[in-house]
């Protein structure tokens, strides 16, 4: 079973939200170091998704470092170290301009744009309290 909730949205690659999903859950802590990940086969079947997709998603999360193969043991979530100050914005950077692209063009302020940022920041605290 697929240890985290995805809704697909239309218009935007299968592939991009199943690891944006995965990613989230690792972040929030929802999914943990050591804790086994789906086979591809697996996950195909719980997200009906083709398995040439989930194999895609699988190697975009072993590239990025949130997940490592173990032979014998199979895929389980790596135990990432915090990337310092540098790396971190690296990180972030390929994700705030499109995020900043679309609030300007839905006519959202950077007020408002914050608020956001800021909500979803909490749900997350939340979410790893109640952990």
């Amino acid at each position: 079973m697929t240890p985290f909730q995805i809704q697909f949205q239309p218009g935007q690659p299968i592939v991009d939200q199943v690891v944006f999903a995965a990613t989230r859950a690792f972040v929030s802590g929802q999914i943990r170091p050591g804790d086994a990940f789906p086979s591809v086969r697996a996950l195909a079947a719980d997200l009906r998704i083709h398995p040439n997709t989930a194999h895609k998603a699988v190697q975009a999360l072993i590239r990025d470092g949130w997940l490592e193969v173990h032979p014998g043991i199979g895929t389980i979530v790596a135990d990432r170290a915090v990337p310092g100050k540098d790396g971190r914005q690296r990180l972030l950077d390929d994700k705030v301009d499109p995020l900043v692209v679309d609030a300007r063009s839905t006519g959202l302020s950077l007020e408002e744009l914050q608020n956001a940022i800021a909500e979803r920041w909490a749900a997350l605290d939340k979410t790893e309290v109640g952990r």
